[in-house]
């Protein structure tokens, strides 16, 4: 059947609109990764290290705005939120193309995430209204499959960009892609949320909501390990493009070798669906986590080591595919661990998680960005850190789900 009668459009057609709003995330990051130069340059002469905060700047925002997006949906309609959304992620890339101080391109790209949050967390949501089980999941696996490929092809997207037009270029291909997204939402797709199927916005429920979840040790440290993996994951974005620069002197091939991680890691997702149900999700967490640490380890180690330049970067580029690889191995699963003993405040408790982790994420990824030096170490040692934290606390969900009592 091409057609759904719960919205009337072909299945096809509904499934790219869903991935080109989940995109909208991965566009606003990667697409950057080129320009960090230019505004260096432009904006922050005397650090140029600073530009990296235009990365986590965007996605401290998202955090954000992930918090009450999805409330405010409940209580206003799907459409509206995304419809607000994208007017302040066009507005703030409006700024953000006029900006000439970093402080001030620094908070468009605040702003730009809080509007991004309503397409990333409202379009679950829809698809959750319309669709049920093993056909919702099934959509939503196909979006996120056409999501992946954008991390693959945003930065050469944005390379083409900037070569045109340069930086500030970047800013209006960001708010050209949101008005196709909602003018094309605004056309085809009717309203999913009737407004007797509404609830209105109560503040005090989300701050309860957070209380409950912080008070239960998986989800606590669920939490805890989501915000350390989303932390690798951002750490190594935002110094990526210096060490492909700086390190390797490979500016100008780094969109097209980005691309090729992008693309290999992209597999973890295929690999993580199928041994999930066999091996579990615990397990495939702290297995990953252990292998990033030697992973980290090795990278800090060889990197300090006489190597000829061709190997060490080899062995970056098998790293760097190792943290991409390691986010669709732990995020999703993560995530479904956080939700299990929630399934009473699903839709409150899936945006608190999203909130907190990335907030934190963000906050942990910026400082350690600014330390890059001209070597791995900052980002070698950061990444160990990290990983090793987590996996402590892996083993320590597992004695605290021992010592819980059984159902």
């Amino acid at each position: 059947m091409s057609q759904s009668p719960a919205h009337g459009m072909a299945k096809a057609e509904f499934i790219a609109l869903i991935a080109m709003m989940f995109a909208t995330i991965a566009f606003s990051i990667d697409a950057m990764l080129p320009a960090l130069p230019e505004i260096g340059a432009a904006l922050s002469p005397d650090d140029a290290n600073q530009a990296q905060l235009v990365l986590t700047s965007f996605v401290l925002g998202m955090g954000i705005g992930t918090f009450f997006t999805g409330p405010l949906s409940d209580a206003f309609g799907r459409k509206r939120v995304i419809a607000g959304g994208a007017a302040l992620y066009i507005l703030a890339a409006a700024v953000a193309w006029q900006s000439h101080s970093l402080e001030l391109l620094l908070a468009s790209r605040v702003v730009m995430g809080l509007g991004a949050a309503g397409p990333r967390i409202v379009g679950i949501a829809i698809v959750r209204d319309l669709y049920a089980g093993r056909e919702m999941a099934r959509l939503m696996s196909i979006a996120m499959m056409i999501f992946t490929l954008v991390p693959a092809f945003a930065p050469m997207l944005g390379a083409g960009i900037i070569a045109f037009s340069g930086w500030r270029g970047i800013f209006l291909a960001f708010a050209i892609f949101a008005v196709i997204v909602v003018m094309w939402m605004g056309l085809r797709l009717p309203e999913t949320l009737p407004r007797e199927n509404r609830r209105p916005f109560r503040l005090p429920l989300l701050l309860g909501a957070v209380t409950e979840m912080l008070g239960h040790p998986t989800v606590r440290l669920s939490i805890t390990v989501q915000t350390l993996c989303l932390g690798m994951l951002f750490t190594m974005l935002t110094m990526v493009q210096p060490v492909y620069d700086v390190i390797f002197d490979r500016a100008e091939s780094f969109p097209f070798w980005f691309g090729f991680v992008a693309l290999m890691a992209g597999t973890a997702s295929l690999l993580n669906a199928a041994i999930v149900v066999r091996v579990g999700m615990r397990r495939i967490v702290t297995w990953s986590l252990a292998a990033q640490m030697v992973a980290s380890a090795a990278m800090l180690f060889l990197s300090s080591t006489p190597l000829p330049g061709g190997l060490l970067f080899g062995l970056f580029i098998a790293w760097q595919t190792s943290v991409f690889f390691l986010a669709g191995t732990t995020l999703g699963n993560l995530n479904a661990i956080a939700m299990e003993p929630m399934g009473h405040i699903a839709g409150m408790a899936a945006s608190v998680i999203g909130a907190i982790s990335t907030v934190l994420a963000a906050a942990i990824a910026a400082p350690v960005g600014l330390l890059f030096d001209g070597s791995l170490l900052p980002l070698g040692a950061g990444l160990l850190t990290m990983a090793a934290l987590a996996f402590v606390l892996m083993l320590q969900m597992a004695k605290a789900e021992a010592r819980l009592p059984a159902e």
